[in-house]
């Protein structure tokens, strides 16, 4: 009999033991404390029933006992689920916390500037610039020439600066062009022509200037151009290839 109860403290005292590695994940101070707490009271409690053993006392005092060992076990049994449930919201929050950050980052990263290069030149360009300029080229390309010259105009108030300047520019002169606005096209090749005069796109600028005087009948203006144009390209049928 003295041997069942021993066997019986050591299989409880262990049952309720948190390792060091699961303890460090509760916060729950009052709780861990609760089950120390019922691990002594259950200890003394077992010495108390050998000892009532050895001198041979009552069998309603005994039963009384183990009816109390009984009860210490249920409430360090709720203990340790309580800590579980704990211990699994810690390590879900964990989790979330991880993912969270995971995806701020792929986020962030979405945002920083992307290192371009075009016709030689290298630039950072934002995510916001370089989606805007393709989505206006896209509708130059789409052939919706009055669309297009809508959202060129946009980029190109919106990114004076940008390394796609001289491409949105000339795009959106075609796009004039082909809508028969002469006075809008020549204006957007000449501003190309001032604020990217090194670019490739001049050359083909300066032709469409010419060939926008020679549908307005110009010819003074138009032999004017041509004079000045030196450089053989395509003009202005280049069509839905230009940007």
């Amino acid at each position: 009999m003295k041997r069942f109860f021993l066997i019986l403290v050591a299989v409880l005292s262990t049952s309720v033991m948190i390792s060091p590695a699961r303890a460090g994940l509760f916060d729950d101070d009052e709780a861990r404390k609760a089950i120390t707490d019922l691990n002594s009271r259950l200890t003394a409690l077992s010495s108390k029933v050998d000892d009532q053993f050895l001198s041979k006392a009552d069998k309603p005092a005994l039963l009384d006992q183990m009816n109390q060992i009984d009860s210490l076990r249920q409430e360090i049994a709720k203990l340790r689920g309580q800590l579980e449930v704990l211990s699994n919201d810690v390590s879900d929050s964990q989790r979330r916390q991880k993912d969270f950050y995971v995806d701020l980052d792929n986020r962030l990263r979405k945002l920083e500037p992307q290192k371009v290069v075009l016709d030689g030149k290298e630039a950072q360009v934002d995510q916001s610039e370089q989606k805007t300029y393709e989505t206006a080229l896209a509708v130059f390309q789409s052939g919706d020439y009055s669309g297009a010259a809508s959202a060129l105009n946009s980029f190109v108030q919106l990114y004076p600066h940008s390394i796609y300047l001289p491409n949105a520019q000339y795009s959106l002169g075609i796009a004039y062009y082909a809508q028969r606005d002469y006075k809008n096209a020549v204006a957007t090749f000449q501003s190309l022509l001032k604020t990217s005069p090194d670019s490739p796109k001049a050359p083909d600028a300066m032709l469409n200037i010419a060939s926008c005087y020679a549908e307005q009948k110009d010819k003074a203006q138009t032999k004017k151009m041509a004079a000045e144009f030196t450089y053989p390209v395509s003009g202005i049928g280049c069509g839905k290839n230009c940007g």
